[in-house]
């Protein structure tokens, strides 16, 4: 017969990791958003001095 215990600081260790990777995940998309989309995104042209 197998007993397996969860006190109140393992269901806290859980709890905490899963929103430490959440916010990880969410920081990670932030930091490379611009490096992501950039190569989507039309670029704007050099104005030219026709005078």
């Amino acid at each position: 017969m197998r007993l397996a215990y969860l006190d109140a600081g393992s269901g806290s260790l859980i709890v905490q990791a899963v929103v430490a990777g959440a916010a990880g995940m969410a920081v990670a998309v932030k930091l490379y958003w611009r490096r992501l989309t950039g190569r989507f995104r039309r670029r704007a042209e050099a104005p030219t001095d026709n005078d």
